[in-house]
């Protein structure tokens, strides 16, 4: 059996909340700059999503966005992935992620999450076998981390290790 990959992504960098509702907050020139950065190293590493489960919050669909475009850029050819935005993704926290990983099809081979801190930095190092080394303040924007597991519905604390971790700057 094929190892299948998690991909978790902080959002890109956003406007310091102000007017807008925290879920209507867009990415600033940089946040655009790093989704697309984040792409292209995810084309890279060869980790090309067939699912992505996105909050449905504006800058984790402009993350999304800017690294679809990067993605198509280096495999044209490659086929779009599905995409579901997720509200629990903005409301919940690491239960309902995982929840949601449980809930993948065995025949996806690659996930990718795009989420908030802190959930998206919990869920990493609830994930990691070892727990983790505690970050001060986990994954920082368009912050990445890979993880492996052999199938989604075993998705439980301690399954999946860290294979790779990067933050994407543009």
């Amino acid at each position: 059996m094929t190892a299948r990959k998690l991909v978790l992504l902080r959002h890109a960098k956003a406007e310091t909340p102000g007017e807008l509702p925290d879920f209507e907050r867009q990415l600033t020139d940089r946040g655009r700059a790093d989704a697309g950065a984040a792409g292209a190293w995810l084309a890279a590493q060869n980790l090309s999503p067939d699912l992505v489960l996105c909050s449905s919050a504006t800058r984790t669909r402009q993350t999304w966005h800017g690294v679809a475009v990067a993605l198509s850029q280096a495999a044209p050819e490659a086929p779009a992935p599905e995409v579901r935005y997720e509200d629990s993704l903005y409301h919940g926290g690491r239960t309902e992620a995982v929840d949601l990983l449980r809930a993948v099809p065995e025949s996806v081979a690659t996930v990718l999450v795009i989420g908030h801190n802190p959930t998206i930095s919990d869920v990493s190092l609830l994930l990691r076998p070892d727990g983790g080394a505690p970050a001060t303040e986990g994954l920082k924007t368009a912050g990445i981390a890979v993880h492996e597991v052999d199938d989604w519905s075993s998705a439980e604390p301690g399954s999946m290790p860290l294979i790779a971790e990067h933050t994407a700057r543009g």
